[in-house]
């Protein structure tokens, strides 16, 4: 009698590196690095660390870096780069606590604000768009210009002072809690939510990826790349007011200052979730593991009295980690 052992599929190890570089095995990653640095909070803060209170500064945190960064995720995605986020919505609470505006705001509604920091920031994006899509310069350039405009536009504006919010109905609103969770937490879920469905389920999410993935075989495809990356920036702008307003609400205070180094915190986030720096591949749900951890780690280093000069470090170390693991996925998923 003869037997017969039976030995599992030959593409069996191809299937598993397949799942462990796609999206489900990136973010089950992401996953994991989060509890990690959880598990390192409860042992060095205890139950400083545990505390509801705590949990909910850490979504607080992460709230106006998240929203920037849904913005962020379709500019990568597309194969560009936003320098001017963080200088754009600081130059949103500037405006919308101008004398004129916050006037308004207390004759018509507290919404008035609101408006016009989308608008300045969505205009501010717009130009970007403008500059790398019709002009042809490159986004790093256009956006580090805008970065520096933007800046120096909110200081002529505020003349470097800060402008406090006299409108009562919009600090209330911005500082209430819905079911316990602060109100931007909410905002932040809100826009991570309509951000994913734009990414995942619209031809807006399948154009942007097709245009980071190959500019020219998405304008043979018939994009018209140009206008789609003029709303891929308009949409970053837009993204910039919203966390303008966020920022507003939780320090009830217009600065130039606000949201200076931005930038940075939201790119490494993005980066750290899995969106591909050259583009072509983008990912909110990794974005938002991504601000996350970040905002969890500075919680854990604030907890334990560690300077900032360490938390920086322990930044640059994880973008460079991200960024390696990121290529060496890659690698694997095109071997066969």
């Amino acid at each position: 009698m003869s037997t017969t052992t039976h030995s599992p599929p030959a593409d069996a190890p191809t299937e598993r590196r397949s799942w462990l570089s796609g999206p489900a095995g990136r973010n089950l990653g992401l996953v994991v690095a989060l509890a990690l640095i959880c598990v390192v909070g409860v042992a060095t803060g205890g139950e400083r660390f545990a505390d509801l209170d705590n949990v909910l500064t850490i979504l607080r945190l992460a709230a106006v870096t998240g929203v920037v960064a849904m913005g962020m995720t379709f500019v990568i995605t597309s194969g560009g780069i936003d320098l001017s986020v963080g200088s754009v919505l600081g130059l949103t609470t500037v405006w919308a606590t101008t004398l004129a505006t916050q006037t308004m705001a207390e004759d018509v509604h507290w919404i008035v604000m609101v408006a016009t920091a989308l608008v300045v920031g969505t205009v501010a994006g717009l130009i970007n768009g403008a500059i790398i899509a019709y002009g042809r310069v490159v986004p790093f350039i256009a956006t580090l210009a805008m970065l520096a405009a933007a800046r120096g536009l909110a200081e002529m504006i505020s003349d470097r002072r800060t402008q406090p919010v006299s409108v009562s109905g919009f600090t209330d609103f911005f500082r209430a809690d819905l079911l316990g969770i602060p109100v931007i937490v909410w905002i932040f879920a809100l826009v991570a939510a309509a951000g994913w469905i734009l990414l995942n389920r619209t031809t807006f999410g399948r154009r942007t990826v097709a245009v980071g993935g190959n500019v020219e075989a998405a304008r043979l495809a018939g994009i018209k790349v140009q206008r789609h990356i003029l709303y891929i920036y308009g949409l970053a702008g837009l993204t910039a007011g919203i966390g303008g307003v966020m920022m507003l609400g939780r320090t009830t205070a217009g600065t130039s200052t606000h949201g200076l180094l931005l930038e940075l915190d939201v790119i490494a986030a993005v980066v750290v979730g899995g969106t591909l720096l050259i583009g072509g591949r983008g990912t909110i749900m990794g974005s938002v593991l991504g601000v996350l951890i970040f905002s969890t780690l500075t919680n854990v280093f604030v907890l334990n009295n560690m300077s900032t000069s360490a938390q920086n470090v322990a930044k640059g170390a994880i973008i460079v980690i991200a960024v390696l693991l990121q290529q060496r996925f890659a690698q694997r998923s095109k071997t066969p």
